[in-house]
């Protein structure tokens, strides 16, 4: 199997029908389909479920995506690394995030770094984070951002620091009687939008002052959850940070106390791994615009 047997299988994958994916590789539809079915007579097995509008992948089809996404991510990175070598600072900066934590941290980075690094590039992946750490652990992505503790054995990481959580309401619902804090029991009529990662904790909280949270919805999604909010459909639970993406006056962002609840981001990179020349300019800048820079 070659490298460019590789990317096709990569690109069909990712955009989830051949046809899509010939137009990405800029090829014909009927070649990638030959090409594809060489691959698999070479491999003697089926890799996509025919009859489908959308691919699906048979059991070693889903293997073969798993190999490929980190043989593609060592060999670009591999190529990226020769490439910069006596070029300066150019290239392409691979980033993985959470979508709170990226939404909040990576306008303001990426908008500093391209003023100093305009040659430089991005490509931004957005998941959960289990698979932004998969994504790191396979070479596919350099910096995985984070609100889970990563292993010091196999990263090396930047903590940020704490923030508390906030709820985000209507002014014209406003929860709580202090101006800028609510108490979690003031929350007990309250339909709420919870992120994933912090409704067990929330609940178990609510359940110790007395009673169930109406959880209306469950959702990761930052700015989603600040339209729900808009339109009326409940306060959210978020980090202080993203008060900073509030552009409608009609909201408001009080601070969850009683008892307060934290979260922090993590910026990890894999340790004994040699970074490309910008994703090392990248991380010292998150330092100095995150850590040096707070108290």
């Amino acid at each position: 199997m070659e490298i460019k047997d590789m990317r096709a299988f990569y690109a069909i994958v990712e955009e989830g029908n051949i046809s899509h994916a010939a137009q990405r590789l800029d090829i014909a539809q009927p070649a990638l389909s030959r090409q594809m079915k060489r691959l698999e007579m070479s491999l003697g097995v089926q890799l996509f479920e025919r009859g489908s509008r959308r691919i699906r992948l048979t059991d070693a089809g889903s293997a073969l995506y798993a190999r490929v996404e980190h043989i593609l991510g060592m060999v670009d990175g591999t190529v990226r690394e020769i490439t910069e070598i006596g070029s300066g600072v150019a290239g392409s900066v691979r980033i993985g995030t959470i979508t709170t934590s990226g939404a909040m941290l990576l306008p303001e980075l990426i908008t500093e770094f391209h003023h100093r690094y305009p040659r430089v590039t991005y490509q931004i992946w957005e998941a959960e984070g289990a698979r932004i750490m998969e994504l790191l652990d396979n070479h596919v992505i350099e910096i995985g951002i984070t609100r889970t503790q990563v292993d010091a054995k196999g990263y090396d990481s930047i903590v940020l620091p704490n923030e508390p959580l906030v709820v985000i309401m209507d002014r014209a619902h406003e929860i709580g009687r202090a101006a800028d804090t609510v108490r979690l029991t003031e929350l007990m009529d309250a339909s709420l939008i919870i992120p994933l990662r912090w409704k067990s904790i929330f609940v178990t909280n609510c359940r110790k002052a007395g009673f169930d949270p109406n959880v209306v919805c469950v959702s990761d999604s930052i700015v989603q959850d600040l339209l729900l909010v808009k339109m009326g459909v409940g306060a959210a639970l978020l980090p202080v940070s993203s008060k900073t993406l509030l552009t409608d006056g009609n909201l408001i962002c009080k601070r969850l106390v009683e008892p307060e609840m934290r979260t922090h981001t993590v910026v990890a990179w894999l340790k004994n791994h040699t970074l490309s020349s910008s994703c090392e300019r990248l991380i010292r800048l998150f330092r100095e615009l995150y850590i040096q820079r707070k108290p």
